[in-house]
């Protein structure tokens, strides 16, 4: 039987003295320390943003569980409450190994969670009883299913193969190399954008802000070295708030990306400042890119060749120019990583 994409739903409400409290969750036996990992993470999100409710979904990992949640929070109107309102969440959980639709049809998904959410309002507005709650987020994940289903049969139908194809082998079972991959820099540089290009030959025009890091596997062959590579990516948030957490996600990367956008002069400078983060972290040698993206907004450029070129040679880095939307360069820079990353191993050993 095939193993479904959806690993539970939890429906929480924030309660001003309990704190978070888990309301409905699906399957009956999901653990306990899921429910309350979740709990925690979503409400610290929350809290983190200053009182700010995210009105679009929301993406968090948890890496320790192989799963990732989508949250949407809800506004419910509440006298007794301070504000006059109390927030609910529906959250979704699904495996890592399902992170590509979810991204790549981040709109689709929107507009089912619309549903739902309209729903779910109207009924904690009129203190329905939880059962008809319960019953709402059956058919939610109904058409999230066969939505999924619809997504899938569209990919198969217009796949053409890829350059590096995959190997079908479970990633816990690869038996060759293996490495990890950071790609780092300022928000909205296009990092998730240019992992999703070479991953799933796909594009967001809309952006999808990290939280935390994402990550993600990629397996292809090599041909130049007769061999099959598995990379670990994690796409690093460049976002201020995560400056304590992502210096925890360096540890163990022996390729890293520093990415910055051509019409931000901004993000090239703290190229420099990202590099030395990751400098302080990582003792042991590895092998960096550095890669100017957004090269198809050529009018809109803001920074120099020269320039570019400079500070290539003083942080020992090569440099690629690429482009997320066309897909230049994108799968030339993680092919000549793979390549730098093996050359390097083969001179240790």
């Amino acid at each position: 039987m095939e193993k479904s994409p959806i690993e539970g739903i939890i429906y929480s409400q924030f309660q001003e003295t309990e704190g978070p409290t888990t309301l409905l969750w699906e399957p009956d036996d999901l653990s306990e320390d899921i429910k309350r990992l979740v709990n925690k993470k979503s409400i610290s999100l929350l809290r983190g943003e200053r009182g700010f409710i995210p009105k679009s979904l929301i993406i968090i990992p948890f890496p320790s569980f192989n799963l990732k949640i989508i949250v949407k929070y809800l506004h419910v109107k509440d006298k007794s409450y301070t504000g006059g309102f109390r927030i609910t969440a529906i959250n979704l959980l699904f495996n890592d190994i399902e992170d590509v639709i979810f991204y790549k049809y981040h709109r689709n998904f929107e507009s089912v969670f619309k549903k739902i959410t309209k729903k779910i309002t109207q009924l904690e507005k009129s203190r329905a009883d939880i059962k008809l709650i319960a019953g709402e987020l059956k058919i939610f994940k109904i058409d999230l299913l066969n939505l999924i289903k619809e997504l899938r049969d569209e990919e198969i139908s217009t796949f053409h193969g890829e350059e590096f194809p995959e190997t079908k082998e479970d990633i816990s079972k690869f038996r060759g190399f293996k490495f990890k991959l950071i790609i780092c820099g300022d928000p909205e540089v296009g990092k998730t954008s240019a992992f999703l290009r070479f991953n799933d030959k796909a594009f967001k025009r809309t952006y999808l802000p990290t939280i935390g890091v994402n990550i993600s596997e990629k397996k292809v062959q090599l041909k130049k070295f007769n061999m099959e590579i598995a990379f670990m990516i994690w796409d690093i948030a460049g976002q201020q708030k995560f400056q304590s957490m992502r210096k925890h996600f360096y540890t163990g990367a022996e390729g890293v990306f520093l990415m910055f956008d051509l019409t931000s002069h901004e993000s090239f400078l703290n190229i420099s400042n990202w590099h030395k983060d990751i400098k302080l972290k990582l003792k042991d040698d590895f092998v960096g890119f550095l890669l100017g993206n957004k090269r198809d907004l050529r009018v809109e450029r803001r920074v120099g060749i020269d320039e570019i070129h400079k500070l290539a040679k003083d942080l020992n880095l090569d440099y690629i120019e690429t482009s997320a939307l066309t897909g230049l360069n994108i799968d030339k820079t993680f092919y000549d990583m793979s390549k730098a990353i093996v050359s390097l191993n083969e001179l240790k050993s």
